[in-house]
């Protein structure tokens, strides 16, 4: 199938064309200081894509220029695409928000988690923040099983909440995996990414025909270095950071979601699931990992609200403005005030305060654009 969304000029969809100039000029700014090599991005409203720009180079020690094709790895974009195949459950009655995770992995009891829900592992309240699967369980989903079994609780369950940057999704995995008898990667193509038209945009698990098309990944002093460009990490599609994809795969994906569950002619979810899922399940709890920051959880994305600090969305964005980052390098949201959605990806991990500040203002920059 190919890409499901029709293009239009930025006039035509309503977007101002000086803020978007600011924004193309702060990217290669950001380029020529060697921030990050290369960048793409892409800018959809009303389900047309108005705006799909590459920039820079993919892989710097053999200077390949970055295309329109490169794939980019996401990091915890890939959360909510883990989501999605979570979310097709629920609507096929395999699953439920409110079940028990020991529901469908009974040794997941073990360590005082059997009351744990899939909602609290979802909007990061489960207890075990800091808990994480080794480099061994990647590609081995029975070790993988085995060791989000086995993790310790730091804190009573849905007492906090803390970000699972490395711990909730590898066990939402293991729970699809568990009610389906499938391979969560292929849940995910199956179900969303290839009805909606997007299995050639973006992958959870990138087949190793294509890894010609994965930019090349790195990271500056100081950051956090967790992953690596191997062959392994392709094809693993770690279900909380391993997704790659294009900035129009992702702008689409949430073209999806502003279209309550469809896209053109193809529906993969019912409207009244994706209100649910994109709301703020989290109230103004302070998330422990991101400065007490309220990060407003939804079971995905998370959502602007009216708090003075939010990461990635924007300062000046609409308080229904719902998505989701990755580590150090991109973001990408919907806003349901206006029909737009915009994905920023890069090929650095660049730590913060450098990294939540440009957020800030690319984000701020779309959201001024918009008429």
């Amino acid at each position: 199938m190919s890409y499901p969304l029709p293009t239009a000029d930025l006039k035509s969809l309503g977007f101002a064309a000086k803020p978007i100039d600011h924004l193309d000029t702060l990217i290669r700014t950001h380029i020529d200081a060697g921030y990050y090599p290369g960048a793409q991005i892409a800018l959809a409203r009303h389900g047309q894509l108005a705006l799909y720009r590459t920039y820079g180079t993919a892989r710097t020690g053999e200077e390949t220029a970055a295309s329109d094709d490169t794939i980019w790895l996401m990091f915890s974009q890939t959360k909510v695409l883990c989501m999605a195949g979570l979310w097709a459950l629920v609507e096929e009655g395999k699953l439920s928000f409110m079940d028990k995770v020991a529901d469908h992995l009974p040794e997941f009891a073990a360590r005082g988690k059997a009351d744990i829900t899939i909602h609290q592992v979802a909007t990061h309240q489960a207890g075990f923040p800091s808990a994480h699967m080794e480099r061994d369980a990647w590609l081995d989903h029975e070790k993988m099983r085995a060791q989000v079994c086995d993790f310790s609780l730091e804190w009573t369950p849905g007492s906090r909440m803390a970000y699972h940057g490395r711990s909730a999704h590898p066990v939402l995995a293991m729970v699809m995996e568990a009610a389906t008898g499938q391979d969560f990667r292929d849940i995910i193509r199956e179900k969303v990414l290839a009805p909606l038209g997007l299995d050639n945009d973006v992958f959870v698990g990138v087949p190793e025909a294509l890894h010609h098309r994965c930019a090349e990944m790195y990271f500056t002093k100081g950051s956090e270095m967790p992953y690596d460009n191997s062959t392994e990490l392709r094809l693993a599609g770690l279900p909380h950071a391993g997704g790659f994809g294009t900035a129009r795969g992702m702008a689409a994906f949430y073209q999806m979601m502003l279209g309550k569950g469809r896209l053109g002619d193809v529906r993969v979810f019912s409207p009244r699931l994706v209100e649910y899922v994109s709301r703020n399940h989290t109230s103004e709890l302070g998330d422990g990992t991101m400065g007490g920051i309220p990060m407003h959880r939804g079971l995905g994305p998370h959502v602007r609200g009216l708090s003075d600090r939010i990461r990635g969305l924007g300062t000046i964005g609409h308080p229904d403005t719902f998505g989701h980052g990755g580590a150090g390098t991109s973001y990408s949201w919907a806003d349901p005030n206006s029909g737009v959605s915009f994905t920023y990806l890069t090929n650095n991990v660049v730590p913060d305060p450098w990294h939540s500040a440009r957020l800030d203002r690319v984000a701020n920059l779309v959201h001024a654009a918009i008429d």
